[in-house]
């Protein structure tokens, strides 16, 4: 090696290098055992107090019969030991249910998995949050390692593997994150069947100083933590179905496993692996700090908004009482209980509520100090009934964006708006919440800013430290009620109805019965700093939360900061406030739904052919154009046009001076697409024969199916308006696949794309995040990155220590909700602040920007984390190669790199250093030795230096003495 590159390495090497663990080594013994699991062992819905027979909805899941499973299976799950003898098994809190145990280390850590496999087939064990080399990840999939380094990949029946993993700080919690952050671990054979077979568990890594010195170790900032895992648990994708079919079905002959309902009977809407409110208690204290770990896996269904009533959470910065909770995505967040009581924790997803994803909490009087009293401001009121009405959800007759009638034979919207003996069209009847002066309720509150609320009902308004007080008439002929998100309340003012010990649960109107609702906005309700000076909640009725918001009631709430709201009510600095709900609205659910079918006077016998269709018909997708991304909500409804115009005293915004203008050619053209070009990489990684791959039904082009080629319609660039030379794309922009080319602008840029159409139908170019006009058709697709299914995707290369920016985009339908996962990396989530994670969130029509810092060479898996989309390939490889071949100007990517396979020096374990072939275990060691060489070398010199300038200065002084006596010889001589 040429002194000059040993000079640089010698430079670069400490700010490259992962930074070398200095704190504990935390070692854990798990054990993969199977088990027997009861989702229900308390026998009974315990949120309604009923026992499974009474219960319709909860017996279909929780009882067995002679073609279904009932509320136990066999699972295999991780446990912990006290040592490697594996038989002192580590008590675990009940309420964590088939998780595994709790992992916790801090920055600086190391943890060693000591796992041995007790379970009847392979599975491993693969962390999210911490830093692994190749012979640690716990993940089966072609990556172009051998030997020892695939030892992690599969632990067989009665094998046993350590795994090795770190918290450097490239994977520490940043500033603004909590002091630790939730993650998980799971089984990654086959993830998604593993997963659902019960393998995984939840893993916290923590700022330095955040955990005590005990065992095992307790967090010092906060009193309690809780690990909650929803998910949709599918035992369809379960290893042990078969076993299960002939343990618990009496006639296992006669079950049909792709019979629809058989399968529904088997998909467990989950807390920690209990429904229907079987979790066991979580107990806590009121004013104490309370740390909430909540994640969730699955399939597309597995959206989750877990919504903790009385109480008030903080997620990254900012207060909520519902947490988002989508597949593979971790949520940390911060609550002080303040209202004593038994609380419910449900997703507000309807079928998720209806089919038992329901928990409860409770939080008790630990002190015997009263709380204090933060309400300082004032006490707002508000006068409100339910109100039956007739609801058109089409007055103007047309389609406001296309002029069309609603009727027109043919369109997406006659399907709604038709009126016929087997359809109801547009009008039904709902109930509304309604506004009145005072408590007579004689005289209607008529706003004419709030003509565009809808079916909505009044917006309420409050500041902090006010007092909200609602005296509620139910005119309507059901019991109803207002539940509130975002405010503060006590059980005897809650609007919703579950089993909490309480004499009378839920305060509940009787129709034509007046209640009054009490609910405050202490400091601790209100926005944070990282908020906005108002927060937007809601306000809905919960006697029966799906019946009775799909028959209407449902309204806005505002909580503003103190000095926010003018006198009259409206947030000040702000010329206009609109609020919009997006949601299909049920009219099958609805209470109506009986009256609504006798109004239209249905032929009973045409609706009984058509009983599908004519559900289909009464879902309503009710609300520049606004419209939902994602494609069957466009097309069914779901958008609105709204109008700039100027406004009287408003000055005109003056007109923006641009500075550069860039100009692209861009052209839609058809060609041939093939989504897996190469099957190779996946028949390795399944290793199964055709027909029984998962790719199969994408890929195959026998038996009726299409196949992995499609006719499609692309974007691509031209060198200029004669639309003859297409822009070769560069190596950088091989991962495009599929897409257009990437424009780009900065601010103050006007960016001209000449757009020719050379495909056989209209298409046009629609831009998000500028200013423009026109319409999008987007493009269907199969599961897929840029096009490419099951690693076909190449391109995505970097090197150690460069700086990665994803760009990552959402386009399709409600099926379209992906979270990508990095493997062996994690990156900053910019939102306002900086973030940790490794999986990004993306839905139709959203987009997202991510900064890694490439740090582990190899070759390693992204992938989406939802059930179907895995085993349908949305899965590619990204590669990092080492620091030494990107010192090295020798460095060749040849074309088995581009092919994603390791440099051979990774393959064998070893990298090239110095010109020595170096094993990878002894590369840390090395860095660090040259490091304590160069800063000796360094203060060598600094010494040698010293000395040289001391003598110099030294001489100096002599000469300087020996002048002095020279002129005091003359002046003597002088003198004399």
């Amino acid at each position: 090696m040429e002194s000059g590159h040993l000079l640089w390495a010698l430079l670069f090497m400490q700010s490259l290098w992962p930074q070398l663990t200095d704190g504990a080594t935390r070692v854990y013994y798990l054990g993969i055992r199977d088990v027997q699991w009861n989702y229900a062992p308390k026998g009974r819905n315990v949120i309604t107090n009923q026992p499974l027979d009474s219960d319709i909805v909860a017996s279909s899941f929780l009882k067995s019969d002679k073609n279904r499973i009932g509320g136990t299976y066999k699972k295999t799950i991780y446990k912990e030991y006290k040592d490697d003898s594996y038989t002192d098994e580590v008590a675990q809190p009940a309420w964590l249910g088939f998780l595994g145990p709790v992992l916790q280390a801090e920055v600086g850590d190391v943890i060693l998995i000591h796992l041995k496999n007790f379970a009847t087939r392979p599975y491993t064990i693969h962390p999210h949050g911490v830093f692994y080399e190749k012979d640690s990840e716990g993940s089966l999939y072609p990556d172009g390692s051998s030997g020892p380094l695939k030892a992690d990949d599969s632990v067989p029946p009665g094998g046993s593997h350590i795994y090795n993993w770190t918290i450097p700080e490239g994977h520490a919690p940043t500033d603004a994150d909590p002091a630790c952050l939730t993650w998980i671990y799971h089984s990654h054979v086959d993830a998604p069947r593993d997963i659902a077979t019960g393998l995984i568990g939840p893993l916290i890594t923590c700022k330095r100083g955040a955990l005590d010195g005990n065992s095992p170790p307790q967090r010092q900032d906060v009193d309690h933590d809780f690990f909650l895992l929803f998910s949709v648990v599918d035992e369809n994708l379960s290893w042990h179905l078969n076993e299960n079919i002939a343990t618990y079905c009496s006639d296992p002959a006669s079950v049909d496993k792709e019979d629809e309902t058989f399968q529904e009977s088997n998909r467990m809407h989950a807390i920690n692996g209990f429904v229907f409110g079987n979790l066991p208690e979580l107990n806590m204290c009121a004013q104490k700090r309370v740390a909430w770990h909540l994640f969730g896996m699955g399939n597309e269904i597995d959206v989750h908004t877990a919504f903790f009533h009385g109480q008030m959470l903080t997620t990254r910065g900012h207060h909520t009482d519902v947490a988002n909770i989508f597949p593979a995505t971790f949520v940390t967040a911060e609550m002080v209980p303040w209202e004593p009581g038994t609380w419910l924790i449900s997703c507000q997803v309807n079928s998720h509520f209806r089919d038992g994803m329901q928990a409860l909490y409770k939080v008790k009087s630990c002190s015997m100090a009263p709380p204090v009293d933060l309400l300082t401001g004032k006490v707002r009121q508000y006068f409100i009934e339910a109100h039956e009405i007739q609801w058109d959800y089409g007055p103007m007759g047309h389609d406001g964006s296309t002029g069309k009638n609603l009727r027109e034979p043919g369109s997406i919207s006659d399907k709604f708006f038709q009126k016929s003996s087997s359809r109801i069209g547009g009008t039904y009847w709902k109930v509304r919440y309604e506004a009145f002066q005072d408590e007579t309720f004689q005289e209607k509150m008529h706003l004419e800013e709030d003509r565009h609320l809808g079916i909505l009902g009044p917006v309420i308004r409050a500041e902090v430290g006010d007092t909200i007080q609602v005296v509620f008439y139910n005119r309507a002929s059901q019991p109803f009620s207002m539940q509130p998100h975002g405010v503060f309340y006590e059980k005897d003012y809650e609007g919703t109805v579950y089993n909490d010990g309480s004499s009378y649960p839920g305060l509940v109107a009787k129709p034509f019965e007046k209640v009054t609702y009490r609910w405050t906005v202490p400091p601790h309700a209100g926005p944070t700093a990282q908020d906005p000076a108002c927060l937007t909640w809601m306000y809905f009725s919960a006697a029966d939360p799906i019946r009775d918001t799909n028959s209407g009631l449902v309204g806005p709430l505002l909580v503003c900061r103190a000095g926010a709201l003018g006198a009259d009510g409206k947030q000040k600095g702000v010329d206009k406030e609109f609020f919009l709900l997006f949601t299909v609205l049920d009219e099958n659910k609805s209470w109506y739904s009986n009256a609504n079918q006798a109004a239209a006077m249905l032929d009973f016998r045409l609706l009984s052919e058509d009983i599908e269709g004519f559900q289909d018909s009464n879902r309503m997708h009710g609300t520049f154009e606004i419209y939902c991304q994602a494609g069957s909500h466009r097309e069914a409804g779901m958008r609105a046009i709204y109008n700039v115009s100027q406004c009287p005293g408003h000055q005109a915004t003056p007109r923006q001076r641009y500075q550069a203008a860039r100009i692209y050619y861009i052209m839609a053209e058809e060609v041939e697409w093939d989504y897996c070009p190469d099957r190779s990489w996946e028949r390795e990684w399944h290793n199964q024969s055709e027909k029984d791959s998962y790719g199969y039904i994408f890929l195959s082009n026998k038996d009726g199916l299409l196949g992995s080629r499609y006719k499609k319609a692309v974007f691509r660039e031209y060198t200029d308006g004669t639309f003859r030379i297409p822009r070769p794309r560069t190596g950088p922009e091989e991962h495009l696949g599929i897409l257009g080319p990437l424009i780009k602008g900065e601010v103050g840029d006007i960016l001209t794309v000449v757009f020719k159409n050379n495909a056989s139908r209209p298409y046009s170019v629609h831009a998000h995040g500028v200013l423009e006009s026109t319409t999008v058709w987007p493009l269907a697709a199969e599961p897929a990155i840029n096009g490419k299914l099951y690693a076909n995707l190449r391109g995505l290369t970097m090197y150690q220590g460069e700086r990665v920016a994803w760009y990552m985009l959402a386009m399709g339908q409600d099926v379209d909700l992906h979270t990508i996962h990095f493997h062996a990396e994690s990156f900053l989530y910019r939102n306002g602040e900086n973030y940790r994670a490794d999986v990004v969130d993306l839905f139709p029509g959203t987009f997202e920007v991510v900064e890694m810092v490439a740090s582990n060479p190899g070759t390693w898996l992204m992938h989406c984390h939802v059930t179907d989309h895995v085993h349908a390939g949305m899965e590619t490889l990204f590669t990092v190669f080492s620091r030494t071949e990107h010192l090295s100007p020798l460095t060749v990517i040849t074309k088995e790199t581009e092919k994603a396979v390791p440099p051979r020096d990774i393959e064998e374990g070893n990298v090239k250093m110095l010109g020595m072939q170096i094993p990878i275990k002894n590369v840390e060691m090395l860095a660090s030795v040259l490091v304590a060489i160069s800063v000796t070398l360094l203060l060598v010199v600094l010494a040698l230096g010293g000395v040289v300038w001391y003598q110099h200065r030294q001489r100096k002084l002599r000469r300087n003495r020996r002048s002095i006596l020279d002129d005091s010889f003359k002046l003597l001589s002088f003198k004399q």
